[in-house]
């Protein structure tokens, strides 16, 4: 079947009639009490997700719902336990051929071009020469630079979705340059130099250019704390007298801002520079999630979210953000001034990167993938 890809799942709203096309993420089974098997559907695309059971039928439709199909689905918006599902009448399979998978790509809420304006205000930030040498190696390299701002920042977890791990280096950078004002005797350019590099490479431990998000094979076998500390090595190499001291406390900064083994770090933080980077990159990790799962919420004020095995608890979550009238709007937050040495006018930035280009290339994805990120 052929299908307009229809209403976005951000746009559901309970009792209201849906007749669409949505991927399949997940897909479990079960049985009622009286022992009829069911399914249980959770169906993506661009807004968000959405789960919905199917009660009939289901024996026969299980084949047209395998993670990674596309399905049209009709029947109306519902909630369960404040959340909002499905409740689904009817399902028909899609031809892969005849949808824009882009339609059905996780995306975050933010303007890429804001965020990169932010990215070149940051690195102009940091003031040790060899630092910024490094950062500009990097970040002026227009490979390189393109996988940056188009990468996602996870699998699943936080910020798992196309331009994710600019979003999330921007966030974290952010706290760092306020944090290194409040205590003295932070090294500020190791830590806001960790802070944008900590995750750089996830550039090539995540699969993005094609769907679902995965883990490369280098991914999965080195991680992206080594892979981004090797990263960093080499640069470093190429760059004529770079400090080895300097070297390896930044390379310590992206080994251990997982903070412990079992979260995959080879070694603990032992700077305070490392603690603290480590303890923001929670923040903002656990920040995106809360706001992730938050916007699936529709009825207004505090409510219990699922149980959550990520985090293996249950949240409490505020509801749907309310609407501020014109004249309540809250005041703009002003943005730290760059530090000074001695008086001395800030530094130029690094070299700038080449001008990105402005939509993922046609063959982001591959709506033939069976299997979802999850």
């Amino acid at each position: 079947m052929n299908g307009e890809k229809g209403l976005l799942i951000a746009e559901i709203k309970e009792g209201q009639a849906v007749d669409g096309v949505f991927l399949v993420k997940e897909l479990s089974r079960g049985e009622t009490r009286a022992g009829k098997p069911f399914l249980r559907l959770k169906l993506l695309d661009k807004s968000g997700e959405i789960g919905g059971p199917v009660w009939d039928d289901a024996e026969a439709l299980a084949p047209y719902c395998q993670p990674g199909n596309y399905i049209q689905v009709n029947g109306h918006g519902d909630s369960y336990q404040g959340s909002p599902q499905l409740k689904i009448n009817r399902i028909s399979p899609v031809d892969p051929a005849t949808v824009d998978p882009a339609d059905f790509m996780p995306s975050g809420d933010f303007d890429r071009r804001e965020l990169e304006e932010e990215l070149q205000r940051l690195l102009a930030v940091v003031q040790n020469p060899p630092l910024r040498r490094l950062l500009a190696a990097f970040f002026a390299d227009r490979p390189f630079y393109q996988r940056f701002i188009t990468a996602p920042a996870a699998k699943s977890m936080h910020h798992a979705y196309l331009g994710g791990l600019l979003e999330h280096t921007v966030a974290v950078t952010r706290l760092a340059e306020a944090v290194s004002r409040l205590y003295p005797g932070i090294d500020a350019d190791l830590l806001l130099s960790g802070a944008l590099l900590h995750d750089l490479g996830k550039t090539d431990e995540l699969t993005y250019r094609e769907f679902p998000f995965g883990y490369s094979n280098r991914g999965r076998l080195v991680g992206h704390l080594v892979i981004g500390a090797e990263l960093i090595g080499e640069k470093a190499a190429a760059i004529e007298d770079f400090p080895p001291e300097l070297l390896e406390r930044l390379q310590h900064l992206v080994l251990s801002h997982h903070g412990h083994h079992e979260y995959g770090s080879p070694t603990l933080p032992m700077m305070q520079e490392a603690f603290i980077l480590h303890f923001l990159d929670n923040l903002d990790a656990k920040a995106n999630y809360f706001h992730r799962l938050n916007r699936q919420t529709t009825e207004p004020g505090y409510q219990w979210s699922d149980y959550q095995r990520n985090l293996e608890r249950f949240l409490y979550l505020p509801g749907p953000a309310q609407e501020l009238a014109p004249d309540n709007e809250p005041p703009a937050i002003p943005r730290p001034q760059p530090r000074k040495k001695g008086g001395a006018p800030r530094a130029t930035a690094p070299p700038q990167p080449p001008p990105p280009e402005p939509n993922p290339p046609a063959d982001l994805v591959d709506p033939r993938q069976k299997t979802l990120f999850g």
